[in-house]
């Protein structure tokens, strides 16, 4: 006998909507507590952002990165990142790491004091140990990282917002991006409340969760929108509570699935990763709850416009045309 795991049963009549006041309430709430943090906290930004020194060691015996790291920790050198460099074209006996100092306060780059006072240190775990190159990255520079960043969530929120609207209606845009800008400001939030390092790998983990959460609201909307079709009299709420009921086996399947390997990463994958993980984990989890509670409340507050065709909704012909145009010119529910 096949035995088949089964988190959500096949059907569900939850209703989405009966807290609707607590959870907008909610991530109002969130919302706004998310602005008061950064304004007040700020992020910790990490070596991408604040500029610093980075430092290409090479040794002839194997790297070990907790013994680097533990050889630096007394030296009050703040913002410390050590990773191993892997290349195909390395000697055998060449084991390159590499060292990123945050910039000390009042100084742009580390000075060649404390360069040489972290080669003593180093040399005292591996004595092999040579600095091949030292190179520093000043203020503008990490200025025009921070301005890019911004440049590059802001840019990805208008083409999903666009590519909304073209494959649905503007109410479904709105929605969504409200949905996408409540997911990547409560994270950065949570970055600013618990001063977890923000860097470059954390940019890349906001715009993989505005990919993730827009996936879960697209595949809703489009459950929504074959109801709509289907059920050309129910009303929208009622309809709304159809689809997220529907789809909700998919998105806990692949939330919780997807969930299992960032925790396992979170706790096994070590320091380097770890704000990236954990901003992927919470995103997943926050991502998740926006797509059921956040994008379509917005669309329900909006409304929609449906126009039935006038032919059998059985025949190819009639179902081509609504595909083609299925809320445009009727009244508003």
């Amino acid at each position: 006998m096949a035995f088949r795991l089964k988190l959500v049963p096949s059907e569900t009549r939850i209703d989405f909507f009966r807290w609707q006041k607590l959870t907008f309430g909610l991530s109002a709430l969130m919302m706004i507590a998310s602005v008061i943090v950064l304004f007040v906290n700020g992020l910790n930004f990490g070596i991408d952002f604040r500029g610093g020194t980075t430092i290409r060691t090479e040794a002839t015996q194997p790297v070990d990165v907790g013994a680097y790291r533990a050889a630096l920790s007394g030296m009050e050198l703040g913002d410390v990142a050590i990773t191993q460099v892997f290349d195909p074209s390395f000697r055998d006996d060449q084991h390159v790491a590499q060292v990123r100092i945050s910039a000390q306060d009042g100084v742009e780059s580390v000075t060649p004091e404390t360069i040489r006072a972290i080669e003593a240190a180093l040399q005292q775990v591996e004595p092999s140990i040579t600095f091949a190159a030292v190179e520093s990255v000043g203020p503008k520079v990490s200025g025009e990282l921070i301005q890019t960043a911004i440049y590059a969530v802001l840019a990805a929120l208008v083409a999903i917002s666009i590519y909304i609207w073209l494959r649905f209606e503007w109410q479904f845009s709105v929605g969504a991006i409200v949905s996408l800008v409540h997911d990547v400001l409560i994270t950065m939030g949570v970055f600013a409340l618990f001063q977890i390092r923000f860097d470059l790998a954390t940019v890349a983990a906001l715009l993989t969760i505005v990919g993730y959460s827009i996936n879960d609201t697209v595949v809703v909307f489009d459950r929504l929108r074959e109801n709509l079709m289907k059920y050309k009299k129910r009303a929208l709420r009622e309809l709304m509570n159809l689809s997220v009921n529907e789809t909700l086996s998919r998105t806990v399947m692949t939330s919780g699935t997807t969930l299992l390997a960032l925790i396992a990463l979170l706790v096994l994958g070590g320091d380097v990763i770890r704000g990236f993980v954990f901003a992927i984990t919470f995103g997943i989890l926050i991502g998740t709850y926006s797509s059921i509670y956040v994008a379509k409340n917005f669309v329900l507050w909006l409304g929609v416009k449906r126009n039935w065709d006038k032919n059998d909704p059985e025949t190819q012909e009639g179902r081509k045309k609504r595909v083609k145009s299925p809320f445009e010119g009727a009244e508003e529910v």
